[in-house]
């Protein structure tokens, strides 16, 4: 049986947002303050200007922002990362796949000067919130849920999710055109998008064997294996180094992102290449599973199984998390298609 999903159930610990299908299932309402140590680069917002005035479409409606915010709290997932990228620090975070300290990936050590308050993901403690005294939440690449969008913004201006960015769907693009305009650097947004189309190109260029060979993304947790669709981060980071997605895949997506698969019809796995992630579970219950082995493209050695480094990267999906899985996986993944040939 295969059926399509839009939420799955929650895994992980306490602290993770899911990572199986785009981390729309994990919540924390527990938080701590950020410790206060520097670490870094300084970073900080862009000097005030008193003709600010910037406008931004989001589902419900314009925003519009008339003065420069100093005090950042993003709550959406990679908003923080996004924002510091920027060069921005946000005094208060989400950290949504548990990553600890800072609340960033290994792709951004040392950013912060000074620590976040890390927050709540999907469950908000908003007086610990309203407490930062912001005067700018960033929300862009969340829930979209209404309830969310107006309680925040009884504490602060608050950027949600895009029109169509419901269900943490909002795009990388979006996402940073979004936090960029509001934070006053699009020039400087501009210039990251630029960054990752041109690594991008260059990837798919040095790898012309990618071209037209398919590959399935897959994911293992407790519940069982499933595969990421188009609309996906990690089937577009796939898509754009020049790989094919598999149709019997795509056809059971229904405009859902990512299908559950069963046991019984794991031949939807096998591609030119499989890469299969593993979620809150030990790597060894992917490969010692059975009817996983039979997978023609595991019997012949075209899989890989990423390690929680490159699981997390791949997952969040910002602009330095996508620069560095360009940089970390895209070797293995050579090596997967020369293999095949």
């Amino acid at each position: 049986m295969i059926r399509s999903i839009k939420m799955p159930k929650l895994f992980g610990s306490i602290a993770l947002f899911a990572a199986l299908a785009i981390g729309i299932i994990g919540c924390s309402s527990n938080s701590t303050e950020g410790n206060g140590q520097e670490s870094g680069t300084p970073t900080s917002p862009p000097a005030v200007s008193n003709d600010y005035n910037v406008t931004i479409d989001t589902k419900f409606g314009q925003v519009n922002i008339t003065e420069q915010p100093k005090r950042i709290v993003a709550l959406g997932w990679g908003d923080a990362e996004t924002a510091l990228s920027l060069g921005v620090e946000p005094i208060g975070a989400s950290d949504w796949l548990a990553f600890g300290g800072d609340g960033v990936g290994p792709w951004l050590t040392g950013a912060y000067k000074t620590s976040p308050t890390i927050l709540g993901t999907m469950e908000l403690d908003y007086e610990q919130i309203a407490a930062l005294k912001p005067d700018l939440i960033l929300d862009v690449k969340s829930s979209g849920d209404e309830t969310r969008y107006k309680r925040l913004s009884e504490i602060a201006t608050t950027i949600g999710v895009p029109a169509s960015g419901d269900s943490y769907m909002t795009s990388a693009e979006d996402q940073v055109r979004m936090i960029a305009k509001a934070l006053g650097k699009e020039q400087e947004g501009e210039a990251l998008l630029k960054e990752v189309d041109t690594a991008f190109e260059k990837a798919a260029k040095e790898n012309p064997e990618f071209a037209d060979k398919t590959i399935v993304v897959a994911a293992y947790s407790s519940e069982g294996f499933g595969a990421y669709v188009k609309g996906d981060a990690r089937i577009d980071f796939m898509t754009r180094l020049g790989f094919k997605t598999k149709d019997a895949v795509e056809q059971l997506a229904e405009g859902n992102f990512y299908i559950n698969v069963s046991d019984e019809q794991l031949e939807l796995l096998d591609a030119d290449i499989t890469v299969v992630m593993p979620i809150w579970v030990d790597p060894s219950e992917v490969t010692n599973n059975k009817l996983y082995q039979k997978i023609p493209s595991v019997a012949d050695g075209r899989s890989i199984i990423l390690d929680a480094d490159t699981s997390n990267a791949f997952s969040t999906g910002t602009i330095p998390s996508l620069l560095w899985t360009i940089d970390n996986l895209t070797p293995k993944i050579k090596a997967l298609a020369v293999a095949g040939e």
